[in-house]
């Protein structure tokens, strides 16, 4: 099956605690039956198509198709994909700063876009 397809099939679920925070939808790997779609997408890691990405600290890899991102709660090179249950995240792109880089101030709300620039590092 493509990519695009196993997202269509998965069962994505509201991660509730960020509904006024941080809005995104989640599958576990194993117990959700999506191992497929976690080796679909760490095989787009390991060919170099994720994107270096900043949660506020956390640095992750994300890969963004469509009009979403999709990431690991683990980072993608630390885990076995075919033994290790994994939760895979996703959550609507805001076509703005935000897609690559979270700082102090920001929220997941499109009303609340903060004017001032991301931190450098």
């Amino acid at each position: 099956m493509k990519l695009t397809e196993l997202i269509a099939c998965a069962p994505w679920r509201e991660a509730v605690t960020y509904r006024d925070t941080w809005p995104h939808e989640y599958v576990l790997s194993g117990k959700d039956g999506q191992r497929e779609l976690l080796n679909a997408i760490y095989a787009r890691f390991q060919d170099g198509e994720g994107v270096d990405c900043r949660f506020f600290r956390v640095s992750n890899k994300y890969l963004f198709i469509g009009e979403y991102k999709y990431w690991f709660n683990s980072q993608w090179d630390g885990f076995d994909p075919n033994e290790d249950e994994n939760v895979i995240n996703r959550a609507r792109l805001y076509r703005d700063r935000r897609d690559f880089v979270i700082q102090p101030g920001d929220t997941g709300r499109p009303e609340n876009y903060p004017t001032n620039p991301p931190h450098q590092t």
